[in-house]
């Protein structure tokens, strides 16, 4: 589990296709606790460590992309120079500081607008089809792996608040008008739904 408090952006240093998939190697500094098997959240995606090094500023770690990744993520068309958010699973005596981060994506849609607002920015996405049932003004979402606070919903789009730190250590300071994006909704109201469809009054 995550909890969408992005650690540090990390850079994709190498990628191979190979049968069922692709291989994609992330730096990451300053992570000195990679292990096999860990799951380290990659702008949103659940992934598992296979090979890594630990060493400081060196630091990396690879993973697989199966096959269901590479359809339903943009992960698949992402090369060498490009940069991702990276999340450590949440240890059990850790602070809670975002939501309930799953590290499966919903949909991948785009960015709609974006817009300076004093010393924050506006970001406006465009809304996946299937999903505006899960997302609510002042809500929990996930984009790219960061958590954020949904600031106005619309039909066709979504907007959220983005305050100078978070802009400056995600990859939305990388991000244009028609770059894809994760997405992934707050999965408490997966939940309710779920609960209530079950629900028949007497």
């Amino acid at each position: 589990m995550f909890t969408g408090i992005v650690e540090r952006t990390g850079e994709v240093t190498a990628v191979e296709d190979a049968e069922g998939g692709r291989r994609l190697r992330i730096s990451a500094p300053e992570f000195d606790d990679l292990h096999h098997g860990q799951s380290i959240s990659v702008s949103g995606v659940c992934l598992t460590v296979e090979e890594f090094e630990n060493a400081d500023e060196d630091a990396w770690f690879s993973v697989f992309l199966a096959a269901e990744t590479v359809d339903k993520t943009y992960l698949g068309e992402i090369g060498e120079g490009d940069v991702v958010n990276l999340e450590r699973a949440l240890a059990a005596d850790g602070r809670f500081d975002g939501h309930v981060v799953q590290g499966h994506v919903d949909a991948t849609t785009e960015v709609t607008g974006i817009e300076r607002v004093g010393d924050d920015w506006r970001f406006e996405f465009a809304m996946p089809e299937g999903l505006a049932q899960y997302v609510v003004s002042k809500g929990s979402i996930t984009l790219d792996g960061i958590s954020l606070t949904v600031a106005e919903r619309t039909p066709e789009s979504v907007a959220v608040a983005i305050i100078p730190t978070t802009y400056e250590v995600t990859t939305l300071s990388e991000k244009d008008v028609g770059d894809s994006v994760h997405v992934e909704v707050d999965v408490v109201a997966k939940y309710v739904e779920s609960m209530l469809e079950g629900y028949r009054p007497e």
